[in-house]
């Protein structure tokens, strides 16, 4: 489990307390665009995902994990989506609250994800798709040794005009 902390942040599980968070991330309609999402969450929906949210990602290919700041403050949430053991490589996604962008607190995110999908999950490749937009995720990945391999053309449609999405991959030597 240290692989999954450092002085700065941890990752951990999501746990019954976290439903508030997650109605708060889940249903910030300004997040909807990169999730898909078109409805806001409810209680019972939410309480419902966090009692299978420890399934084995194995079996469920995805996991979602807590980003807390040393004190255990949740501040935003890790994705591993898409996850594929035979071919070794999986998404991530990374949300932070607003008041915890720009610190410096995804960067260390991405140090733990890089080491854990490495080390821990055994995968040859991590993945992002992002906004082209999203200039600061976009530098955030760049700088943590990700590289822009693709652009998805008129992928992402909101408020009435699509986006271009950029695809950044970080391949483990």
């Amino acid at each position: 489990m240290l692989r999954l902390k450092n002085e700065y942040c941890q990752l951990r599980a999501l746990e019954p307390d976290d439903l508030n968070f997650l109605l708060k991330i889940e249903n910030d309609e300004s997040l909807w665009k990169i999730s898909n999402t078109q409805i806001p969450f409810s209680k019972y929906l939410l309480t419902a995902y966090l009692k299978n949210a420890g399934e084995d990602i194995y079996a469920v290919k995805q996991l979602r994990l807590v980003i807390c700041l040393p004190d255990g403050e949740a501040v935003g949430l890790l994705d591993f989506f898409d996850f594929e053991p035979k071919h070794k490589r999986a998404g991530i996604g990374i949300v932070l609250n607003e008041l915890h962008r720009n610190k410096g607190i995804g960067n260390e995110v991405l140090s733990l994800v890089k080491a854990y999908a490495r080390d821990g999950l055994d995968l040859h490749q991590i993945y992002a798709n992002i906004g082209e937009h999203n200039s600061a995720s976009l530098k955030l990945f760049e700088k943590s040794g990700f590289q822009k391999t693709g652009t998805k053309i008129d992928w992402i449609y909101d408020a009435g005009s699509f986006e271009n999405e950029i695809m950044v991959q970080l391949i483990f030597a």
